[in-house]
């Protein structure tokens, strides 16, 4: 039974960083370090930190050591606190000088290049001394971080188990999906290509589960074909241009990043001509609901919406 409850606001942030740091490397000897500590004082302050508490905060393996049940609660709030406590001293910072501080964004790869890069740059011919962290990945790890308070603002998808009420949600628009071959390929010239003529040739797509290799394989299905089944599976744009170029292959990604691809100035890939277009599920822009934006990510929150706006004008 918990008896020590009313114990819990004599907590410190050196407890909650404790914590918050086991949990992430697993043993105390590692997160003693990245807290510059020694061991035996920090085997101390766990001891003192769950006799507050009135429970074992962490089991003891062999390898390491993981949450319990109740450790799990506290590892989350303390992320949670300690994340607002830094959230604090920045906006304390932007007070005091101005223009500046840290702005935290990830975004799909789709509106990172379309409209999440113009607004960097705006905000950044403004307030050159901002300083950005910006994450480009799938909406599960950018949804995670919104969660976890590792982001100001995303621009992603919602999951299946997403809350809605807990963020603050901008409609975004539906992706479309364009095909990128070497400029010497046999598609590269043609128009109305079907996705017969696709399915002769190999693919380098994303990984399984990915909306984009979703949205490809379903327009096959659709189709009443089989779906690619030659593929390299990647996500890494390097490592799509570095086969695009050397091969018949076909990388199906964004519209935006289709652009910039054969945009880069070596007319070294064309985009294929496609006869149905293949779209992905829409992205949002997403904000935690409760969370005051600092000015700074105010700021480019707003840039980011113009963007939007803009070439929602402009398609």
């Amino acid at each position: 039974m918990l008896t020590s409850l009313p114990s819990l606001p004599f907590l410190k942030l050196a407890h909650l960083k404790l914590v918050a740091a086991i949990a992430q490397h697993g043993q105390m000897q590692a997160a003693a370090q990245a807290l510059a500590l020694t061991q035996p004082a920090a085997s101390r302050s766990l001891a003192e930190i769950e006799r507050l508490v009135g429970a074992p905060l962490f089991e003891r393996h062999p390898r390491g050591m993981t949450p319990t049940s109740l450790g799990e609660i506290l590892v989350r709030r303390a992320h949670t606190v300690l994340t607002e406590m830094q959230n604090l001293g920045r906006e304390m910072q932007e007070e005091r000088e101005g223009r500046s501080g840290l702005v935290q964004a990830g975004a799909v790869t789709g509106p990172a290049v379309g409209f999440l890069v113009p607004a960097i740059r705006r905000l950044k011919a403004v307030t050159p001394h901002v300083e950005l962290r910006v994450d480009v990945g799938p909406s599960v790890q950018l949804m995670r971080g919104l969660d976890e308070g590792d982001y100001d603002f995303i621009i992603g998808r919602l999951l299946p188990d997403s809350d809605v009420n807990a963020f603050d949600i901008v409609p975004g628009e539906i992706e479309t999906v364009r095909c990128v071959v070497r400029s010497s390929h046999p598609l590269a010239t043609r128009r109305d290509v079907s996705l017969a003529a696709l399915a002769e040739y190999p693919w380098i797509i994303q990984e399984r589960g990915m909306p984009i290799r979703q949205a490809v394989e379903a327009a096959f299905i659709h189709a009443g074909l089989p779906v690619p089944a030659d593929v390299v599976a990647t996500s890494s744009l390097v490592l799509m241009m570095a086969l695009l170029v050397e091969s018949d292959m076909i990388a199906p990604m964004s519209l935006e990043v289709a652009r910039l691809m054969e945009g880069t100035g070596t007319g070294s890939l064309a985009v294929v001509d496609l006869a149905v277009p293949i779209e992905v599920s829409p992205y949002h822009i997403i904000t935690r609901r409760g969370r005051r934006l600092s000015p700074a990510a105010s700021r480019l929150h707003a840039l980011v919406l113009d963007e939007a706006e803009r070439l929602r004008g402009s398609v």
